[in-house]
C-alpha cells in the first residue's frame, strides 16, 4: 500500500479482532515507542494506510483484523564502523559476507545502516529480500533473492533442507571426544530476545566438529540441520562451552552501544546448494575472519 521509501519497505501491524475506539489510540497503545504527536504528524502526511488504500486520519475508527502500513522512522540510528561485501551477484542472486555488529533487516535501533537497507540502495534493486536471516553479532555469508519471480525456490531450499549451512566458532574445549550430534527442544523464552531449551521432543540439531586446538581453546565447525532462532549458541553453551563473547548465553552481558572490542566468534562461513533456477552446483566461502589463534584471556 506504501511504496519503498529511501530503502525501506512500509512496516505492518494487525488492527484487533474485537474492541472499538479510533486507530490512533490503537497505534498509540500498542507501539507506545511512538509518541502520539509522531502519530498525527504522519497521518498528516498520509504515510499511514490500511490494506485497502484507506489513508488513516486521527478520527479513523478501529476496523477489526485490518492490516495497517507505515513508515517506521529513527530519529537517532547509532553509526556502525563496518561495512559488508558482496561476494557474487546475478539477476536472481546476491550474496553478502557482513561483518559483526550488522542486523540483517531493519530492526531495534537500526534502520538505514542494516544490511537489506544498504543493499537496496548501493545496487538498486528495490525488489531484494533476504532469503535466510543471521544474527546481528554473528559474521558471514546471507544469501539474497534479487527478484519475486525466483524467490520461493529459493527459500524452498530452507524450508527443505536441501542447502549445506556451516559456520564456525571459537570456544573453551570441553572434556568431550568430537565430531559429535546434539539435538534438543528449543523455545522462545521470557525474555523475548533469547531462546532456552526444554523439556518435550527435540525439534534443533547441530553437528559439531572440532578443528583445530590452541591451548584451551578450540575451532569448531558448526553445521545446523535444523533453523532454529540462536540454535547454534543455544546448543554451544549448553554443552558447556559457549561461544567466546556472546553476550546472551548462557549469561546476559551485552557490551554497551558503541563497544565493538568483543564481536562474538560466530561466522557464517560457507553455503552449498544446486540452483533450483540453473541447476548449477554453488558454493560460496566467507572471506572474514575470527580471532583465531586466540588472542584472548582465558574464560
Amino acid at each position: 500500500m506504501l511504496p519503498l521509501r529511501d530503502g525501506v519497505a512500509p512496516s505492518c501491524v494487525v488492527l484487533p479482532s474485537r474492541g472499538g475506539g479510533t486507530v490512533l489510540r490503537f497505534l498509540v497503545e500498542r507501539l507506545s515507542a511512538v509518541p502520539e504527536s509522531e502519530w498525527l504528524d504522519r497521518m498528516a502526511r498520509g504515510e499511514v494506510v490500511s490494506e485497502h488504500g484507506e489513508v488513516i486520519t486521527p478520527e479513523t475508527p478501529l476496523r477489526l483484523g485490518v492490516r495497517l502500513y507505515y513508515y517506521r522512522e529513527l530519529r537517532h540510528e547509532p553509526s556502525l564502523p563496518f561495512s559488508e561485501t558482496v561476494i557474487y551477484r546475478d539477476d536472481h542472486l546476491l550474496v553478502a559476507d557482513k561483518p559483526h555488529f550488522m542486523p540483517v533487516i531493519p530492526t531495534g535501533r537500526y534502520l538505514q545502516r542494516s544490511l537489506l537497507v544498504r543493499l537496496r540502495k548501493q545496487w538498486g534493486l528495490p525488489d531484494l529480500s533476504p532469503v535466510h536471516r543471521i544474527d546481528r553479532d554473528t559474521a558471514g555469508l546471507v544469501l539474497f533473492s534479487v527478484q519475486r519471480s525466483t524467490r520461493d525456490a529459493y527459500q524452498a531450499l530452507f524450508r527443505e533442507r536441501m542447502i549445506r549451512k556451516t559456520y564456525e566458532a571459537v570456544a573453551a574445549l570441553p572434556p568431550q571426544l568430537w565430531p559429535c550430534e546434539y539435538h534438543s527442544r528449543i523455545e522462545e523464552s521470557p525474555q523475548f530476545f533469547r531462546m532456552h531449551e526444554v523439556p518435550g521432543p527435540a525439534n534443533s540439531l547441530t553437528r559439531i566438529a572440532l578443528l583445530e586446538q590452541s591451548g584451551p581453546w578450540g575451532l569448531f565447525q558448526l553445521e545446523p540441520i535444523t533453523g532454529r532462532r540462536h540454535q547454534l549458541r543455544v546448543h554451544m553453551a549448553a554443552l558447556g562451552m559457549p561461544v567466546h563473547h556472546d553476550p546472551f548465553y548462557p549469561v546476559v552481558n551485552d557490551p554497551p552501544e558503541g563497544d565493538y572490542s568483543r564481536p562474538l566468534q560466530l561466522l557464517a562461513r560457507s553455503l552449498e546448494f544446486q540452483d533450483p533456477v540453473t541447476g548449477q552446483r554453488r558454493f560460496y566461502r566467507s572471506q572474514r575472519s575470527l580471532n583465531w589463534p586466540p588472542q584472548i584471556e582465558a574464560t
